[in-house]
């Protein structure tokens, strides 16, 4: 009599975990990751126009946003130095012309006519180096943003490897040590 219903009690706890294993699994399917992303060969030109337009949008569309910062501080940066220059060559270029006329003012009086001329070809070539700076900011920007949208249609898969290779001399059994590019299709 205990027999049966030791058997009753083992069915009863553990068949459903029996069936609830044997019911339909899913069956995982791996996806293939090196299709998963579409090319756009238009990218670069979108993303470099993006950052001629607006500095800073090309590396908003690449999704690059801690670029952004940079590029708005070395082109402020640039800018500010402009302007600091360009308001010193004029005061200096003023206070020039008001001692040709004969009028000098307090703040000057300590500097000769030499040293003005002197003071305002160096503020003016601090300001044109500071206005070719901001340009080249300014190319920078949309060179990075259009080499950084080429960079992300680069193939990074493992079908492209480059290993190092160690393999010893049959001969005088010493570690023959090389590099080995490799390309599987």
């Amino acid at each position: 009599m205990r027999k049966p219903i030791f058997i009753a009690i083992l069915f009863l706890f553990f068949g459903n975990a029996i069936l609830a294993q044997t019911k339909g699994e899913p069956i995982l399917i791996a996806k293939d990751t090196i299709k998963d992303k579409e090319i756009n060969p238009l990218a670069p030109a979108k993303a470099a126009f993006y950052s001629a337009i607006f500095p800073g949008l090309g590396q908003a569309y690449n999704k690059k946003y801690w670029k952004m910062p940079l590029v708005y501080g070395a082109m402020g940066a640039s800018l500010y130095f402009y302007n600091s220059n360009n308001k010193r060559y004029h005061e200096f270029r003023n206070e020039y012309k008001d001692r040709l006329l004969g009028i000098t003012n307090p703040k000057y009086a300590y500097l000769d006519a030499t040293r003005l001329i002197t003071a305002q070809r160096f503020y003016q070539r601090n300001r044109d180096l500071s206005v070719l700076v901001t340009c080249a900011f300014y190319v920078l920007n949309i060179v990075d943003a259009n080499v950084d949208a080429h960079l992300q249609q680069f193939n990074v898969s493992d079908n492209l490897t480059f290993t190092p290779s160690f393999q010893t001399n049959d001969f005088d059994y010493k570690p023959n040590v090389g590099f080995a590019i490799n390309y599987k299709f």
